[in-house]
């Protein structure tokens, strides 16, 4: 038996990492039919909160398979151009300490998978996907005198009630883990949903004789999911350092440092720095920048001196293929050339 310590360190993170291992339904949940609630049991990574609830609601569950997805492939394409590219999340639902520990990464993405859930339940309610819940509640707001309330809105508050219930049991139900990092997960959690609320917005459709647009029908719907993690990268960067300390008579989420503003709802929180991800760690989560592509052009975080972290980079000549002068023939087809053509590649050392 290892060190009592080492063990207990151990079992603290597989607590923690329990509570996103839902992203792994990716893999053991895109193959169900989701029509017995015995498929709830084919599924890893759900907590026993997680597997009542896709017991009872288990045409909701594509939805959740759905958001696991998009989660993945937003956060990598969202972080395309950074040092820590969200790679990481493709384990799921093992994960390394860059996700496991109260990273900012960590702030990041679980902020990004609790929005998900509910924008993706909330889609599927106006799609018909799901018999339960249907379009949006008509906006109590006074329409404007060009438009009238309308259409199929999305129905945010259906997505938020059972989002909120799924992404939140495990850090609710499980009892390892640290309360610091619960907390700051939670809260994590309840940000990227907020973040997800602001970004309703009015909608519209025109209608009148050959698109005079006289008179408009404007329902409330969310952006992809491509825009609230844009916003949400915006907070990573701005993420506030916390520490979990008594104030009056229970524990809050409070700036380690005293001259910062308090905690706001929308921000992101962390408790612990990230390295720089500039060379492989196992145990800091860090993969390492070397044969990254770079910016040669570029001074922002895609840029090769600060991607390659000052090493330097190689240059490589590639050879692409591509469609040119393309023609419309009447009707109704287009006929293209292919053009070869040689670009640069930058790839750090």
């Amino acid at each position: 038996m290892g060190h009592p310590s080492a063990v207990a360190t151990l079992l603290c993170q597989l607590g923690l990492s329990v509570a996103i291992q839902w992203l792994g339904l990716t893999e053991s949940g895109s193959g169900v039919a989701w029509n017995e609630s015995h498929h709830c049991r084919l599924l890893a990574g759900l907590v026993p909160d997680q597997f009542q609830l896709c017991r009872r609601n288990l045409e909701v569950m594509h939805s959740i398979v759905r958001a696991a997805r998009q989660t993945k492939s937003v956060c990598q394409k969202t972080f395309a151009d950074m040092r820590w590219n969200c790679s990481s999340i493709q384990r799921a639902p093992s994960f390394g300490p860059d996700l496991l520990k109260g990273t900012r990464e960590s702030a990041f993405v679980y902020a990004l998978a609790a929005a998900a859930v509910s924008h993706s339940i909330a889609q599927a309610c106006t799609s018909g996907e799901l018999p339960l819940c249907s379009c949006g509640s008509v906006p109590s707001e006074v329409p404007g005198p060009d438009f009238r309330w309308g259409g199929c809105g999305d129905n945010l508050r259906y997505g938020l009630q059972l989002g909120t219930a799924f992404a939140d049991s495990p850090l609710k139900s499980s009892k390892l883990g640290t309360q610091g990092l619960k907390a700051m997960n939670l809260h994590n959690n309840a940000a990227g949903r907020q973040v997800l609320s602001d970004s309703l917005d009015t909608k519209c459709k025109c209608h009148g004789v050959s698109g005079s647009c006289s008179v408009k029908t404007c329902w409330k719907g969310l952006p992809n999911l491509d825009e609230i993690a844009s916003d949400l990268k915006s907070k990573y960067l701005a993420a506030i350092r916390v520490t979990h300390r008594l104030i009056g008579p229970r524990k809050q989420l409070i700036p380690k440092e005293m001259d910062v503003r308090p905690v706001k709802e929308t921000d992101l929180v962390y408790l612990i720095n990230s390295p720089d991800y500039c060379m492989p760690n196992q145990q800091l989560g860090s993969l390492g920048t070397q044969d990254r592509q770079c910016n040669k052009t570029s001074v922002s975080s895609d840029s090769c001196n600060l991607m390659c972290c000052g090493r330097g980079y190689n240059t490589y000549t590639e050879e692409v293929v591509e469609r040119c002068h393309c023609k419309y023939h009447w009707c109704c087809y287009v006929v293209c050339k292919k053009c070869r053509r040689k670009v640069e590649r930058y790839v750090c050392k």
